[in-house]
């Protein structure tokens, strides 16, 4: 008796409807506030050296801590 080993792959689900369409907004709008709300944060109180280089480095920062929390959504 000679059976054969027939690896069955089970079939891939479609995502849930949060998964395809809630969580993406969701995402999109808490990444979008952090951008904006850090970037205002850093010009409020302004000290006199910084120029451009605080605001700069700030939305560097916020954009980047963005991508590593939300990225993979």
């Amino acid at each position: 008796q000679d059976v054969m080993d027939i690896e069955v792959k089970p079939k891939r689900s479609r995502p849930h409807w949060y998964e395809r369409h809630v969580q993406p907004c969701v995402a999109e709008l808490l990444g979008s506030a952090l951008f904006i709300f850090i970037g205002c944060l850093s010009v409020v109180e302004d000290a006199g050296g910084t120029g451009r280089l605080q605001p700069a480095l700030a939305h560097g920062l916020a954009l980047g801590v963005t991508i590593a929390v939300l990225g993979d959504i």
